[in-house]
């Protein structure tokens, strides 16, 4: 009787736990629940590169997942704005983010950003672009060579206003790094709204300078708007091939925004780990790398987890490079 009854426990366990793992496995299966969208947040406001890009992925995601994505722009604070909403969104995978790196490490690294999360409050889920930093002028400026900005801000310190998307974003610390390697001081204006607003403030000829991305710039160079002097990457744009590099001109400086996206810490692995295939699939589509291409935006796919060690180098940098900024706040 006793071995009958233990026969029975170890069934009706044995039945429970298959039950349970059904359950789990169809939980995970059902996501997203038909009918229910995704919100993909950007932190920056509509035109800058940023959003272009999660415009451009969105219906190939829609495709992949079977369901809608919501994009919702929540600009300010040079992105803080945008971050701050996606680390406090339900961890369901139901909200996403498109991220700018190094904007998104470097704020919760100051204590006076007052920023209510840390890296470790998102969960990267793979990066779709690499746009290096540029220095542009207006085609009528007497600057024509980089070197000719340089020794004129030079020999007049913070005589030269240029824009940046906000206080310790990308462009401030590329501007902080060619102040450190030159020794020419500007005079930073930011709008940390996004590029939409620099460009705005540039074309009126409000500022001396742009410093912003490839991608930013490549109508403007069509259009004969802005003159860029130089790009601040190892070689070449594939987009501006006739601009010289910073390094080609004798000043070593490499400087570029990370775009990719990332969700709120503590999504369930295996929901995670659908958005980060349909993520990779859209990234890589032929037809979104075209668009992308068409926006002046290489394509530079890594995973979820490269992302996130990116994100760690930047990191590094950020610490060592961040009091230049913070005693340069315009």
């Amino acid at each position: 009787m006793r071995l009958k009854i233990a026969v029975m426990a170890v069934a009706v366990t044995t039945a429970l736990a298959a039950c349970g793992a059904q359950q789990a496995g169809g939980a995970a299966g059902a996501w997203p629940r038909k009918g229910k969208p995704i919100t993909l947040i950007v932190s920056f406001a509509p035109g800058a590169a940023v959003d272009a890009a999660a415009r451009v992925v969105a219906p190939m995601l829609e495709k992949e997942l079977g369901t809608n994505v919501e994009v919702l722009n929540r600009p300010g604070a040079g992105g803080q704005i945008g971050y701050t909403a996606l680390s406090k969104a339900k961890a369901d995978g139901y909200t996403i983010g498109a991220t700018g790196s190094p904007s998104i490490v470097v704020s919760p690294l100051d204590p006076s950003r007052g920023a209510t999360y840390t890296r470790q409050s998102f969960q990267p889920l793979g990066m779709q672009v690499l746009d290096p930093m540029l220095v542009g002028v207006d085609p009528g400026s007497p600057y024509k060579t980089l070197k000719d900005l340089i020794e004129a801000v030079k020999a007049k310190p913070k005589s030269i206003t240029v824009t940046t998307t906000g206080v310790q974003t990308g462009e401030h610390f590329a501007l902080a790094d060619i102040q450190q390697k030159t020794g020419a001081q500007f005079a930073p204006v930011h709008f940390s709204e996004g590029a939409a607003s620099a460009i705005a403030a540039f074309l009126g000829k409000h500022v001396g300078a742009y410093v912003g991305n490839v991608s930013d710039v490549k109508p403007l160079v069509a259009q004969g708007k802005i003159k860029v002097l130089g790009v601040m990457s190892g070689q070449r744009s594939p987009f501006l091939p006739d601009v010289p590099t910073f390094a080609e001109q004798g000043y070593q400086v490499e400087q570029a925004t990370a775009r990719g996206y990332a969700a709120p810490a503590g999504v369930p692995a295996e929901v995670r780990t659908k958005i980060e295939a349909a993520l990779k699939k859209a990234i890589e589509d032929p037809a979104v790398v075209a668009k992308m291409k068409d926006l002046g935006l290489g394509t530079v796919y890594k995973s979820g987890q490269e992302y996130a060690t990116y994100w760690t180098e930047q990191e590094t940098t950020i610490k060592q490079t961040l009091p230049l900024v913070r005693n340069d706040k315009g």
